[in-house]
């Protein structure tokens, strides 16, 4: 077996270093051109290996190591995967050479000289002068006809509306889109391959056809800052890792609606107000129809989304399956987001890890309502029976953010003491608090009776 190593630094293109064992190894003379004398183990490789070399550098550095041998000289127009990123873009634009047509060419010229599949393709439309993006649509139309199986479309220019020729990709696997319109034909049915769909910036348009995308083996959906979500329609009965961020529009329900669901990540950016196009949803109906959702993040947006409804004291049924709870932006100084809470940890009977991200007053937005009467939830934390259970399985309690507060530390008292199992305890302070306060916080902390002999408090 040869072992081949390659290592390119940036900036020096084929001047990187090559090293193997080699019957005679490839020297570079004085003018920096690669000679040799006798035939070398990096000619003979095999092809496939030769391939994933190549496949490894962005396009082109691949092209640039064709000086290391004859057989290597025409092999970059052959690799089966073509990536123009950011990085592609962002360096000609420090040489000065980003003009639309040096951009343009310089893709074309390599589709030109390509020859075979192309199964991932790597695009960044930079933001750059066009008089459109017709050439764009081209490089589509040329994907369709090559099997193409990953496409990444990256867009810091206007927005780009994706031509039909899209909808013909069959074979994609993954497809990744930024900053573009979105409109299936009518004809369309679904991407029957694909298994990871990310879409940030999309807008899904006013009206789209009702039928139903059809994503039968889709695992991963990613959503974020997209508009008109309601309009996107479809039916993946294997998801299991869904994340929305900032798409308080999306049809919820029917993601959610997956019996693979494994990791649910939902945040809104804002307080929902209007639900004439948002179904209101409970706990209750959310976790009927993912019962296997073993990771669940939420931010205090979606928490107070999900309090129209009011937070029962015990669900219908037990989230058995929750393992691992992550709450951001939070306020236990809010009674619904600590009702919510309370919820979520007395009906979790696995729960095994708690991380909870307080909001952080210094980074939070100025139009984000920061006044909460604190009194209603320090009442219902000083009662009696405010936690009557006892979290068996949880092992891990990270608090990030912590500003000291009354229902902060009333909170902590209560996990400290209905954790039998817990192993370690983190809090971070916020860093708005000053340094008495602090020490006032620790001894406080300390203080607390721990049901468990073995927890750590890492403070």
């Amino acid at each position: 077996m040869v072992e081949v190593v390659v290592r390119m630094e940036e900036g020096r293109g084929v001047g990187g270093i090559i090293t193997g064992k080699m019957t005679n190894l490839t020297e570079i003379n004085k003018r920096g051109v690669l000679s040799c004398g006798e035939e070398d183990r990096i000619s003979n490789l095999p092809d496939h290996l030769i391939d994933s070399i190549l496949e490894r550098f962005r396009t082109e550095f691949a092209a640039r190591l064709s000086v290391l041998s004859k057989k290597w000289r025409h092999r970059w127009t052959t690799i089966r995967t073509l990536v123009f990123d950011k990085y592609f873009s962002t360096k000609f634009a420090t040489n000065g050479s980003l003009g639309c047509n040096g951009f343009i060419r310089i893709i074309n010229t390599v589709l030109i000289l390509h020859k075979g599949p192309i199964l991932k393709f790597h695009l960044h439309i930079p933001n750059i002068s066009l008089d459109s993006f017709q050439e764009v649509d081209q490089f589509i139309v040329l994907l369709s006809r090559s099997g193409v199986r990953e496409l990444h479309l990256t867009n810091s220019n206007q927005f780009y509306r994706l031509p039909s020729h899209l909808f013909s990709c069959l074979e994609l696997t993954k497809l990744e889109l930024q900053n573009c319109f979105f409109k299936q034909p009518l004809e369309f049915e679904g991407f029957l391959n694909l298994e990871e769909l990310l879409l940030e910036d999309i807008d899904f348009g006013a009206r789209l056809c009702g039928t139903k995308i059809n994503l039968p083996r889709l695992k991963k959906l990613f959503l974020l800052r997209c508009t008109n979500v309601y309009n996107f329609n479809i039916k993946a009965t294997k998801l299991q890792d869904l994340t929305v961020v900032a798409c308080p529009d999306a049809m919820l329900l029917q993601l959610l609606d997956s019996p693979c669901l494994f990791v649910a990540w939902i945040t809104f950016e804002r307080p929902v107000t209007n639900f004439v196009r948002v179904k209101k949803i409970s706990l209750a109906t959310m976790f009927s129809n993912s019962p296997r959702i073993e990771y669940f993040y939420i931010n205090s947006h979606f928490l107070k989304f999900l309090a129209a409804e009011k937070f029962p004291k015990f669900l219908p049924f037990a989230i058995g399956s929750l393992k691992h709870l992550r709450l951001l932006d939070f306020q236990l100084g809010d009674l619904d987001l600590l009702h919510g809470a309370l919820c979520l940890l007395r009906n979790s009977p696995n729960l095994e890890c708690l991380h909870m991200y307080m909001l952080d007053v210094q980074v939070v937005k100025p139009s984000y309502e920061l006044r909460v009467d604190m009194r209603p939830a320090i009442n219902h934390l000083e009662s009696p029976n405010c936690l009557d259970c006892t979290l068996n399985r949880l092992q891990n309690v990270e608090i990030i953010s912590l500003h000291g507060s009354k229902p902060e530390l009333l909170f902590i008292k209560i996990l400290l003491a209905h954790s039998p199992a817990l192993e370690k305890f983190t809090i971070k302070q916020s860093g708005a608090v000053d340094a008495k306060k602090r020490l006032d916080i620790a001894k406080y902390i300390m203080w607390f009776p721990r049901a468990s002999p073995e927890a750590k408090i890492i403070y």
